[in-house]
């Protein structure tokens, strides 16, 4: 086994590397621009045009950080990636919409809505077009992500305006950037533009086309539709044809049932199932009905053709050597926690287990029997939480929250032992908070979230 303090190394320095990548790729076009420039301007007009060229380089690098690259994600998680995807997003917003404002040099000519000519750069009239669509697309891009919930758009409606406003936005900008910018007119830096856009744009293509077109040779067959808890459903597959998929267990794919592999009805799903059963295993997901794919469950039938995308995901156990591992889970979020206790019962695994499992009522806890035997083979305990227990409960009540955490988690335990959370958010965002007062390394804490503001 890989010791723990190895694999976290491997993680900081990927991370480290990461960073510095993105450092590199966002300031290359300044560096370029320093290098085969003309003389300097005023301090305003260089400040505003390294707003520009910082924006349009971040944007593209945009296009890689969406989480569908396991090269980026694994071992720093989605969770950093995607939280890295949002805050560059914001940031590149703000420097664009600063950018045509720094302008003093008065340039071009004269027109009615700039009479002072501050912002123009260039007299030509498409140049400024591309510019100014650029302007209005990507603050109207940045709001739809960050409103997309309560605009209650379907996810496939909004991926899809969000694929095509980047890719638009990414056009304009090239456009507006080698005809109207001064910098990246010069040669060497338009070259440069032209080969990030189309790595960009690229990377649109292998998303949206090259892995559909992969998940076409190895389609999948639903094995098993059960209902097995209130308004919750395990779901089966069974490989059509091809040696199935390596996997970690805690991992999660992308799963799209019934539809074209180009299709864009996809849906994050933590899988169940162990790893150790062997590559060419059934895979199983514990679905809840939310969403109009889940609600519509009772009508998904055995046979039906399905495609994967993944695996996904760093909350994997495997590789760490702590004494013993606390699962929290909260609703349907047991199903990768499954995953764990099932893989390790497999393993013969020889850390300890405790396993914290939230619920609203008893008839949602989901394959209770092999959790309590999965748990007793591991020489564990389960505490089952319920916030509307029914008569005669007396196990805990009410949320997993911070009394809950200081009174099943010892200090050895906070302390030593690795935690994997997975449930709602704001359950996840109370417990990390309640293990970090406790003690617990951050480092030794893992979740994963489908959910971002």
């Amino acid at each position: 086994m890989v010791s723990g303090a190895s694999l976290r190394q491997s993680a900081v320095m990927k991370a480290l590397f990461l960073i510095l990548f993105y450092v590199v790729v966002a300031v290359l076009p300044l560096g370029v621009a320093w290098l085969y420039g003309g003389p300097p301007r005023t301090l305003s007009d260089e400040i505003a045009s390294g707003l520009g060229l910082m924006a349009f380089s971040m944007i593209l690098i945009e296009f890689v950080l969406s989480g569908r690259f396991r090269a980026i994600t694994s071992g720093v998680g989605m969770d950093v990636t995607m939280r890295v995807h949002q805050l560059a997003a914001r940031t590149a917003l703000v420097f664009a919409l600063l950018h045509p404002f720094l302008y003093l040099t008065p340039s071009g000519v004269p027109r009615p809505w700039d009479p002072t000519r501050q912002l123009v750069v260039t007299a030509e009239f498409w140049p400024l077009a591309s510019g100014i669509a650029a302007f209005v697309l990507l603050p109207a891009l940045v709001l739809l992500a960050v409103g997309r919930k309560q605009l209650d758009f379907k996810y496939e409606t909004w991926r899809l305006m969000h694929g095509v406003g980047a890719a638009l936005i990414a056009g304009a900008l090239l456009h507006h950037a080698t005809q109207a910018g001064r910098y990246s007119a010069e040669p060497e830096l338009a070259y440069l533009w032209i080969g990030l856009t189309g790595l960009a744009c690229g990377s649109l293509v292998y998303v949206y086309l090259l892995k559909p077109l992969g998940q076409l040779a190895r389609p999948w067959r639903v094995s098993h539709v059960d209902k097995i808890a209130e308004r919750t459903w395990s779901i089966g597959l069974a490989p059509d044809g091809h040696a199935g998929l390596r996997f970690l267990a805690g991992q999660f794919v992308w799963l799209n049932t019934g539809n074209s592999p180009f299709s864009l009805k996809e849906n994050p799903l933590s899988l169940g199932s162990a790893p150790g059963k062997g590559v060419g295993a059934e895979l199983e997901f514990i679905v809840k009905e939310l969403g109009d794919w889940s609600r519509s469950l009772s009508e998904l039938q055995v046979g039906t053709r399905a495609y994967v995308d993944g695996p996904f995901g760093s909350l994997t156990v495997e590789g760490r050597d702590t004494p013993g591992i606390v699962l929290i889970g909260g609703g349907v979020g047991m199903s990768p926690l499954l995953s764990i206790l099932r893989q390790m019962a497999l393993s013969k695994d020889p850390r300890g287990v405790k396993l914290i499992y939230g619920n609203r009522a008893a008839t949602q806890i989901i394959h209770r029997d092999e959790i309590d035997a999965l748990v007793a083979e591991q020489g564990g305990e389960v505490t089952y939480v319920l916030s509307q227990p029914p008569e005669g409960w007396e196990g805990p009540t009410g949320w997993i929250d911070a009394g809950l955490i200081f009174d099943q988690v010892s200090a050895e335990q906070a302390r030593d032992w690795l935690f994997v959370l997975c449930g709602p958010t704001a359950m996840m965002d109370v417990v990390e908070e309640a293990l970090l007062a406790r003690g617990t390394p951050a480092g030794r804490i893992l979740s994963e979230r489908f959910d971002y503001d």
